[in-house]
Order: structure tokens, then C-alpha cells, then sequence
């Protein structure tokens, strides 16, 4: 018999091996400190840890006990979208103030997925709006203008 091979979780968890491994590694330049008195390269070095253990396991998951499914289209709208969100609050939110930011970041969000209808996507944005408005800038008192200059 045959053994079925997952390459989506092979691949998943080898990323983040990889990338537990480089924080672990990253870490180890750093004072670790004790668990009472954790130094700046504890929290890292824990983290980092606890990725690589879970990719590995991920890994081992999809090289024993994986599946036939093949990789689905990736859905490109959705990775431009969300990219372009990202890098435009990144960009704006000093300019044009976090709420008008907020709402904009996340209607294209909104829109990366195919199936929203507009009126929906605008429902979303505001809600997200007001509930990061009201968590950053009320709760944490984040320093940014509200709307723009």
C-alpha cells in the first residue's frame, strides 16, 4: 500500500520550521534571562521554538498522513487586495487620520473575497471602523489624528 502525501502541509510546515528556526537562532544573540527575570531573548527564543515544533509536526502530519488534495488556484484578487490595504494604511494613516484609513483599509479588504455584495462590504468597513476607533484610539490612546492633519 501506497502512503498519501499532503504537499500543502509538507511545504506549510517546512515555512514555518524554517522560520522558528531563524527566531530561534536570531535569538540566541540576545541575554535569555530566567523565567522570573526573562531577558530580551526569551520571549523570542520561546516563540520561536514552539513555530518550529509545531511546523515540524505539521510536516511530519503531511509526509504520513496526508491527503490527494491537490493546490487550489491562489486567488490573486484577494492577495492584491489585502497587500494593497495593508500598504495604504501603512502609507496614509499619518495624512489622512486613522478613521477615513481604517474605513478604506477595510473595504478593500471587504472586496478581496468575490462573494461580498457592496452594501455588505460597506457595513463591514464602518463596524471595523468604529470598533478599532474605539479599541486604539479610546481604549489604548494611541496617538494618531482621527481625521487626518
Amino acid at each position: 500500500m501506497q502512503r498519501r502525501r499532503s504537499l500543502p502541509d509538507v511545504l506549510a510546515g517546512g515555512v514555518f520550521a524554517v522560520i522558528g528556526g531563524v527566531f530561534v537562532v536570531g535569538s540566541l544573540g540576545y541575554d535569555r534571562g530566567t523565567p522570573l527575570r526573562m531577558g530580551p531573548g526569551y520571549f523570542p527564543l520561546l516563540v520561536g521554538a514552539i513555530v518550529a515544533v509545531l511546523g515540524l509536526a505539521i510536516l511530519v502530519k503531511g509526509l504520513l498522513a496526508g491527503s490527494d488534495l491537490p493546490f487550489e488556484a491562489v486567488p490573486w484578487r484577494a492577495v492584491v487586495l489585502v497587500t494593497v490595504a495593508v500598504v495604504f494604511f501603512g502609507v496614509f494613516v499619518r495624512v489622512l487620520g486613522f478613521v477615513p484609513t481604517s474605513f478604506v483599509t477595510a473595504l478593500l479588504t471587504a472586496f478581496a473575497s468575490r462573494r461580498v455584495r457592496p452594501l455588505t462590504a460597506l457595513a463591514v468597513a464602518a463596524g471595523l471602523t468604529m470598533a478599532a476607533t474605539l479599541v486604539f484610539i479610546v481604549g489604548l490612546q494611541l496617538r494618531l489624528p482621527l481625521w487626518g492633519w
